[in-house]
């Protein structure tokens, strides 16, 4: 089948996957970001459990695959009386991993901090907390913007696990699936999926490089 018979056949459809796969994608970012984070201050924090626990965390989440995770959360968990939908499943999946490496590379983003700044803020007093929220983070964010682009777009390519299960609606890999199970859309269905995929890792680069130009710190 031609791109453009394909296109009149189940153009609105891929339409419809590509906004669920920017949904999901943005969605799961958010929420590895804010897990990112509360994980990366337990790993710096002068609780010892509590760096225990974030760089067990790490550990874990940073080496699993998707796939098997995905599997544990949709075939494992129902015996254990934890039953989500397929989308949940995926969100989860796409949102531990990715959270794994945000706290990995705001952990590098706070090794670019001089050490003159904590020992400063020491000798004005500042609490744990108050450096973290003042100084730590914000600085490491913005050493972090081009890292944290590359995860973004590496989450938007980890929602294709939801090709695996019957997600609806679906994203644009599963839509790829769906095509080539009901119809004869062969190579021709992965390479519309694909420029929908490059485009906007295209975008996303673009947007990642303009505000790493605004925030950075030169030194």
């Amino acid at each position: 089948m031609s791109i453009s018979a394909l296109w009149a056949a189940y153009g609105s459809e891929y339409l419809q996957a590509l906004l669920t796969t920017w949904k999901l994608t943005f969605f799961s970012f958010g929420m590895a970001f804010v897990l990112g984070i509360l994980i990366t201050v337990a790993r710096v924090s002068p609780i010892i459990p509590l760096r225990r626990f974030g760089d067990f965390y790490v550990q874990i989440f940073r080496n699993i695959p998707g796939a098997a995770l995905l599997i544990l959360l949709v075939y494992a968990f129902p015996k254990l009386k934890l039953l989500f939908p397929y989308a949940t499943c995926v969100l989860i999946a796409t949102t531990l991993i990715p959270s794994a490496f945000c706290s990995e590379y705001l952990m590098s983003g706070m090794n670019m901090i001089e050490k003159g700044q904590i020992e400063a803020a020491r000798a004005l007093g500042m609490s744990f907390l108050q450096m973290i929220r003042r100084i730590i983070i914000p600085q490491a964010l913005r050493y972090s913007v081009l890292p944290m682009t590359n995860l973004l777009v590496a989450t938007m390519l980890t929602t294709a696990l939801g090709s695996t299960v019957p997600m609806v609606p679906r994203e644009l890999t599963g839509l790829v699936s769906h095509i080539n199970t009901h119809a004869t859309g062969g190579v021709t269905a992965f390479v519309i999926s694909a420029a929908f995929y490059c485009a906007t890792a295209v975008l996303i680069g673009f947007v990642g490089s303009r505000i790493d130009r605004k925030v950075r710190i030169l030194r």
